[in-house]
């Protein structure tokens, strides 16, 4: 299930998805342009930076190569970004120690250009450590945050409600924050049918989150966020996440 996240293709994708500039990503003036950049969008619009204690430490689950993790240091000053992907976390690395990297995409075809991409201004690259990690299988020594992010995560887990009730118990903070954006695509080669969350005609995701959270958590925020993912200059594949941010009682 997580040969795919290996391959150059998806490592490419994702870069360009992360760090690609507006104008070469999507080079059409009539595109949806309110889709770009979703792993800074998704921090902006969900975490709360004025409940945040001076010295925050913040998860970046399922970090791909890195973009939101990036963005939380410019609040936090400790972050880790953990993925299952060893060629994320090498390419998340390399954005790290180089604050870019030259990278090719493709326009159509075999026709390909050559940019590079840079680190954004304002992030704090020596406040971030990227780790290969299984968000269901976290180490005791990673500690406790008083942020969890998880984008695009919760419908790429084999058991989502253990893994954020593991992630709940033992990883963060009285007054931490959960945030988590989806578009809630749950597929069966990812996560059996019998341990989705919601999804089904008498409970949404969203119902079911808030039935697993509810008890330890207050809801702070729930937002639509439009995310946009370039195959090659004509091709793309626009999606609507949800996104809910959540504050530990």
């Amino acid at each position: 299930m997580t040969a795919g996240y290996e391959s150059r293709e998806a490592r490419e994708q994702y870069l360009f998805f992360h760090y690609g500039q507006p104008r070469e990503y999507l080079p059409y003036p009539n595109g949806p342009h309110d889709a770009i950049g979703y792993p800074w969008r998704a921090v902006e619009a969900l975490l709360h930076p004025e409940l945040l204690p001076a010295s925050a430490r913040a998860l970046d689950l399922g970090c791909a190569v890195g973009r939101s993790s990036f963005e939380l240091s410019r609040s936090c000053r400790h972050v880790v970004g953990i993925d299952l992907s060893r060629s994320f976390i090498r390419a998340a690395q390399t954005m790290k120690r180089n604050q870019g990297m030259t990278f090719a995409y493709t326009v159509e075809g075999a026709t390909r250009r050559t940019t590079r991409l840079r680190l954004p201004r304002g992030v704090h690259p020596d406040r971030v450590v990227f780790r290969v990690g299984d968000a269901q299988a976290l180490p005791s020594r990673l500690g406790r945050f008083d942020v969890a992010l998880l984008l695009n995560l919760i419908d790429r887990l084999p058991d989502p409600a253990v893994a954020l009730q593991r992630l709940i118990d033992d990883h963060l903070n009285p007054g931490a924050q959960l945030l988590m954006a989806s578009p809630y695509t749950w597929l069966a080669e990812y996560t059996p049918p019998s341990r989705q969350l919601g999804g089904t005609p008498a409970c949404s995701t969203f119902d079911a989150l808030r039935d697993l959270l509810a008890p330890r958590f207050r809801l702070l925020k729930r937002v639509q966020l439009p995310f946009l993912i370039r195959e090659h200059a004509r091709k793309y594949q626009w999606s609507m996440a949800e996104g809910t941010a959540w504050r530990m009682r």
